[in-house]
């Protein structure tokens, strides 16, 4: 790769992906990013000159997947990195959301990860370079009462890119997951969708929507901007991981839960002499 990097970002209008383009430009390098809004679009190409080219994209809109990516490449020339950061949150217990609920943070945060990677993949396997990078959680990796259908969403995700990043081990593309934990970005504000309010969840999941809404919403530890410069900084690393941990609480969460599945696996496994049974006469 080149002393400068070329990004695509999506949902650049707030949060990891706005500040996340805006280190990226100051940087030096050349950044596409995608708005759901013309005018927000039309300010970040006005931002730098030559290096900033905003356009209009809905990550659930398939079709519209291809030729955003086509027009980045006749803009830029090439894509080093993909940054899959547009999605959001819904809160509901398990029985509480609908299916379109439920569908629909599956488009956002699953299908349209998928689409932008299968369009961008060709051009970084054409280059032999490239770094797709995909906007996970803690949560990706522990699932929490009342957030089951995000949590599912961001599991599905990981997947996906763990099964990428050895697919592609040999064509020099790398594939990162970044599992940032309460950062201050509308995630639990203004993003955030709750379903459903059955008493029976009042301890579970409506505590959960209360929490998030009244208390962690612009109270969370995390600084986007801090995170979007060691994103940044993995762009321009050789060896960069599959998984990136951000924030204390996301590592905490993170340990407790591999070391709650390693301790069930040293208790409750059952290898091939499990199932070595005395016959019965």
């Amino acid at each position: 790769m080149s002393e400068t990097r070329t990004w695509l970002i999506t949902g650049a209008s707030t949060g990891f992906g706005k500040h996340l383009a805006e280190v990226a430009l100051e940087r030096g390098d050349a950044v596409a990013a995608t708005f759901r809004k013309q005018d927000q679009a039309d300010a970040f190409t006005a931002h730098a000159s030559g290096r900033a080219h905003g356009l209009l994209l809905d990550v659930t809109d398939s079709a519209a997947i291809e030729p955003a990516v086509e027009q980045v490449l006749a803009k830029l020339g090439h894509i080093d990195v993909l940054v899959n950061n547009a999605g959001y949150g819904l809160i509901a217990a398990v029985e509480e959301a609908s299916e379109d609920a439920a569908r629909a943070q599956f488009d956002v945060n699953v299908f349209g990860p998928l689409n932008l990677m299968q369009a961008v993949l060709p051009s970084m396997r054409e280059r032999g370079s490239g770094h797709i990078m995909n906007m996970s959680s803690f949560g990706g990796v522990a699932s929490f009462a009342g957030a089951g259908f995000y949590c599912a969403s961001k599991f599905a995700l990981e997947g996906l890119s763990e099964a990428l990043a050895q697919e592609v081990a040999g064509m020099g593309i790398k594939v990162t997951l970044l599992e940032p934990g309460a950062f201050r970005t509308d995630w639990a504000g203004r993003s955030l969708k709750t379903s459903g309010d059955l008493d029976a969840y009042a301890e579970s999941s409506r505590a959960r929507k209360q929490w998030l809404k009244n208390e962690l919403d612009g109270a969370q530890p995390g600084d986007p901007r801090k995170a979007a410069h060691a994103i940044v900084d993995l762009a321009y690393t050789d060896a960069p991981p599959l998984r990136a941990v951000m924030g204390d609480d996301a590592v905490a969460a993170v340990r407790a839960k591999l070391d709650a599945q390693l301790a069930e696996l040293d208790a409750h496994a059952y290898p091939e002499k499990a199932f070595e049974f005395e016959s019965v006469a």
